[in-house]
């Protein structure tokens, strides 16, 4: 898996490729939101970064996962939290988390994938305010 900077875009859009793919694929309906909440100009990149992000990630996963694919649900711990952790920024972590839940929410429902990673984002950046008590029942 490659490293990007600590607090960088490429990090924090990382995040949202694992949000994407959280459930194993991606829908039409995600990706619009990505671009309607202009999610690349709020972590500071170009439209076309994001998506070399997005598409370096999902390769990285594809490396790592043998002969399955499971997305970014099928990550091990150690890895997941190597890339929580560079995001170390409160208010960057937030708009990542913001953005996160507004790609699973989406399509309409949470599958379990995208529920363990937002609740993983909030318990490992300790934000009360990330909690999913909005979040719909599944």
């Amino acid at each position: 898996m490659r490293s990007y900077p600590i607090n960088s875009p490429e990090a924090a859009a990382r995040l949202l490729a694992m949000a994407l793919v959280a459930d194993g694929q991606y829908s039409m309906n995600e990706i619009k939101t990505i671009d309607r909440l202009q999610a690349s100009q709020r972590l500071g990149l170009a439209p076309e970064a994001i998506k070399a992000v997005i598409d370096g990630f999902c390769e990285d996963l594809l490396q790592g996962a043998g002969v399955q694919w499971t997305g970014s649900a099928g990550m091990d711990e150690p890895t997941r939290a190597q890339l929580l952790a560079e995001v170390q920024d409160p208010a960057l972590q937030e708009t990542v988390w913001h953005l996160c839940e507004a790609v699973a929410l989406s399509d309409g429902h949470l599958a379990d994938g995208e529920v363990e990673l937002l609740d993983r984002m909030a318990f490992a950046w300790r934000h009360p305010a990330m909690a999913m008590a909005s979040a719909p029942a599944l």
